[in-house]
């Protein structure tokens, strides 16, 4: 999807240490703040990011291959290659004074920890890019949903979660949510795809959301089992050496599928000129960045669950622009599937509040 997409998988990363001990440690920012004006003018700020910057973020993508863009290596480099523009964030939280004491993990340890996730989240990112190529924005967005019932799959197993009620409500309507749009006959919606690349582009979609729900319940173990402390520096080094890692492998990628070849005819063709192709291109890695400044701020200033929370929050409002932007049909298959996917994730945060 984009780095931001990555950093969702940290978005839990404060609620990994010491569960059995304080039930709301995890859900607390590093370091308490006063909730003066100016805090909630930093949080009013940093949830217009998320939600702004996922939603132009996701129309810049599809805007990239309604104009001509193919590659879909390029699509996917662009989500990530941003990363830099965190670093300052990165600096303050190496400046940051932290109480944590605890034995750091062996250099191999780490470099085994970022890699695997690095590798897992450039293949997240790919497969993302290949479900917006194939998918109108709007089933792709509504399908992103299910992102939340595979964190919750594979939580149980890797992170002791419990299945309540609340829980299996929502795994189950977020499964029938994409179902019906797997067996939606109004597959050609994307001008010039054909049946068979539309269910490419929805599988890729499902199959990104449910690696994007088990790197994030990994990120948890890794923070339970290898790091063993939740302060914003440590929230940093994963993104930051993580993201560097799926860049290389996703520069790997664009140069051995022989994609970078047509890169300069790509750019002679897009229909909107050349000017356009790289306004599009930087533009749309710039956003992701600003989103995921925002998804950094909240962890920071309120909560890993608020975050993660106005993130997703964010999904239901793509779909409403791509109908308006790009004409997108929203027929009633496709209206009831985000009426599901919208219920199923209140469920889920329900469930949160009530554990909170």
């Amino acid at each position: 999807m984009a780095d931001a997409q990555e950093l969702q998988l940290h978005v839990m990363v404060q609620e990994t240490t010491t569960e059995s001990v304080h039930t709301n440690a995890g859900n607390r920012s590093p370091m308490p703040r006063p909730r003066n004006y100016m805090f909630w003018f930093r949080i009013s700020i940093y949830i217009l990011f998320i939600l702004a910057g996922q939603s132009v973020a996701i129309l810049l993508g599809r805007l990239y291959y309604n104009n001509g863009g193919k590659s879909k290596w390029m699509a996917t480099l662009v989500q990530l290659v941003g990363f830099p523009i965190l670093l300052p964030y990165y600096g303050i939280s190496r400046s940051s004074k932290t109480s944590v004491c605890t034995k750091p993990p062996s250099a191999s340890k780490l470099a085994s920890v970022y890699i695997f996730l690095g590798l897992l989240v450039a293949g997240n990112c790919y497969s993302y890019s290949v479900g917006l190529l194939y998918l109108p924005v709007s089933t792709y967005s509504i399908i992103c949903a299910s992102q939340l019932a595979f964190n919750a799959f594979f939580s149980y197993f890797l992170n002791s979660q419990k299945f309540t009620p609340f829980i299996i409500n929502s795994l189950v309507l977020l499964t029938i949510s994409s179902s019906l749009l797997g067996f939606q006959k109004d597959s050609e919606s994307t001008s010039g795809v054909s049946k068979r690349k539309y269910a490419i582009g929805f599988i890729c979609t499902i199959l990104a959301s449910a690696g994007y729900g088990l790197a994030l319940s990994l990120t948890q173990l890794c923070f339970q089992k290898v790091l063993k402390k939740e302060t914003f520096s440590a929230v940093m080094d994963i993104i930051i050496y993580e993201s560097l890692v799926a860049v290389c492998v996703i520069l790997v990628g664009l140069f051995a599928s022989g994609e970078w070849n047509e890169l300069t005819s790509e750019m002679q063709h897009f229909k909107t000129g050349k000017v356009s192709y790289f306004m599009i291109l930087i533009w749309t890695s710039i956003i992701w960045q600003i989103y995921a400044v925002g998804l950094l701020g909240l962890i920071f200033e309120v909560s890993a669950l608020f975050s993660n929370t106005i993130s997703v929050l964010g999904l239901p409002i793509v779909p409403i622009l791509a109908v308006i932007l790009f004409h997108d049909k929203m027929d009633g298959m496709k209206a009831m599937s985000m009426v599901l996917a919208i219920w199923g994730f209140v469920s889920y945060t329900y469930q949160h509040y009530l554990d909170d």
